[in-house]
């Protein structure tokens, strides 16, 4: 009989520990399905839904304000609850909203669903780092994050082609409905599994040190200690990260939206004072501020935000140039990234294997592959404006930048996340997506205002491509200069604990 691992249980087996691991992989492989597909059906959602602009850009706005803003809190409830009772109710709660968004009668309703989709998806990602943090070690650690990355890779690169081919086979209603509705099956599977998989106990209370003793007739006993969530802190969090995306996300129409980034900043600082008081009064912040004084998980988020703030915009111009500047179909649009997403894959695959020995090595040449990928896009993009190449040339530029994905996302989690205290692991993820979010969303929102402006102004898309690119190359130039650093003082604190 397998051995479950969990809080106060036997360390899981080996067996155990990769059965935990289809089921965390599957959810995420529907959870970042459930994303990428999205993108190529929002015409087909537009015409037959009869959606304005500002009810196509909250399908998916929605979804990541709300994902980003509990991503912390629920990683903390994760450490305290457990993460199995938490992930499990992020996956019920993802998949009831797939079905929401399938049957959405209006624009509406679907934004409705699409809401819940985000706060479900938040309740679990977090879960997942936790798990693998807490369960793998060593060099299996390396290989499961890699095979996180091998299903990040495929599924964004299977999600947009599957979108045009069911928007074009089944018709632009039918179509784009099953886009939402093939997480269902995938999600009914993962909570049968969870629950026959997942470690035991999959609710508890968790506690690291026992906060009293008390006496009696000769022994002593530990007292446990009460639950503590931190709700005040949970809630300064969330409202400072929705002030800060919020912004970034509805400024082309709500202009005032801007005025919330003060107070962002004001709510933040507000936050760091009230943890750092709370765990003076011996309580349990929700994210111990200790954390920041790990030299590679603060400089790990430094690096994610800055690259999500890069290269997730490559995916969305690219779409915007392929179908309204060359007139490719959805369908052609997604073919053209999936070589880029199957490189993204392999050298996930290939990362999880090495990424204990070279370290941030890996990292920091997957960022040059990812530079070398944006300057020969751009270099295709002039060329075929000017007659002399194909477009379809992009197949092989943006296959630098998959084999970069690989090389940097989920080796940079593993990295960032290696010397953080297992008890912490589920908010340390959750501060790590959250800089993601974060990115993603001031990314995009600035390197497509600076696309679509050069484009106006200019009239011609192949400038605004390279202007687009030109401004994620800036990006990414940052990101390897913070990894650099961050190998350099890895060398540097080596070289003293050797001596």
């Amino acid at each position: 009989m397998e051995k479950r691992g969990g809080s106060g249980s036997e360390p899981m087996s080996s067996a155990a520990r990769w059965k935990m691991l289809i089921v965390l992989l599957a959810t995420m492989f529907m959870s970042l399905i459930g994303v990428s597909i999205v993108n190529v059906v929002l015409p087909a959602i537009q015409n037959t839904l009869g959606a304005t602009e500002s009810d196509i850009q909250w399908v998916l706005s929605g979804y990541a304000l709300t994902f980003g803003v509990v991503l912390v809190a629920a990683g903390r409830a994760g450490d305290v609850f457990g993460r199995g009772v938490i992930f499990l109710t992020g996956l019920v709660i993802f998949t009831l909203a797939s079905v929401m968004a399938g049957f959405a009668p209006d624009a509406t309703s679907l934004n409705a669903a699409r809401f819940i989709q985000g706060l479900g998806s938040g309740l679990l990602n977090p879960q997942v780092l936790g798990m693998i943090q807490q369960h793998f070690h060593g060099a299996e650690r390396g290989r499961a994050y890699g095979a996180l990355g091998t299903v990040v890779g495929f599924s964004v690169a299977i999600g947009p082609v599957l979108g045009g081919f069911l928007v074009q086979g089944l018709g632009e209603n039918l179509g784009w409905r099953s886009t939402f509705l093939v997480n269902v099956p995938i999600g009914l599977l993962a909570i049968l599994l969870a629950i026959r998989w997942l470690p035991r106990p999959l609710l508890h209370r968790s506690f690291t040190e026992p906060a009293a003793t008390t006496q009696g007739r000769g022994n002593v006993k530990p007292k446990r200690p009460a639950v503590d969530l931190d709700p005040v802190g949970c809630l300064m969090l969330g409202l400072s990260i929705l002030a800060l995306m919020l912004p970034f996300v509805v400024a082309r129409e709500t202009p005032w939206a801007w005025w919330l980034l003060p107070g962002s900043m004001a709510l933040l600082g507000a936050w760091i004072l009230w943890e750092k008081s709370y765990k003076n009064r011996g309580r349990e912040p929700m994210v111990d501020l200790e954390l920041f004084k790990i030299r590679s998980f603060t400089l790990g988020n430094i690096i994610a935000g800055l690259y999500f703030m890069g290269v997730t915009s490559v995916w969305v111009l690219v779409a915007v140039y392929v179908q309204q500047g060359q007139g490719l179909s959805p369908l052609e649009a997604g073919l053209i990234g999936l070589p880029a997403a199957l490189v993204s894959a392999w050298s996930s695959h290939m990362a999880g294997k090495y990424v204990v020995q070279l370290g941030r090595k890996l990292v920091i040449w997957g960022i040059i592959s990812a530079l070398a990928g944006l300057l020969t896009t751009m270099a295709v993009v002039e060329l075929h404006a000017g007659g002399f190449l194909s477009i379809w040339w992009l197949l092989l530029t943006l296959s630098f930048i998959g084999l970069a994905q690989g090389a940097i996302i989920s080796p940079n989690q593993a990295l960032t996340l290696m010397d953080v205290p297992v008890a912490n692991s589920g908010s340390a993820g959750g501060l790590m997506q959250t800089s993601q979010r974060i990115g993603t969303a001031v990314g995009i929102a600035v390197i497509t205002a600076i696309f679509y402006a050069t484009q106006h102004a200019t009239g011609a898309w192949h400038t605004a491509m390279t202007v687009g690119f030109v401004a994620i190359t800036v990006m990414v130039v940052l990101t390897l200069v913070v990894a650099i650093i961050d190998q350099r003082k890895g060398h540097e604190i080596a070289d003293v604990l050797g001596h």
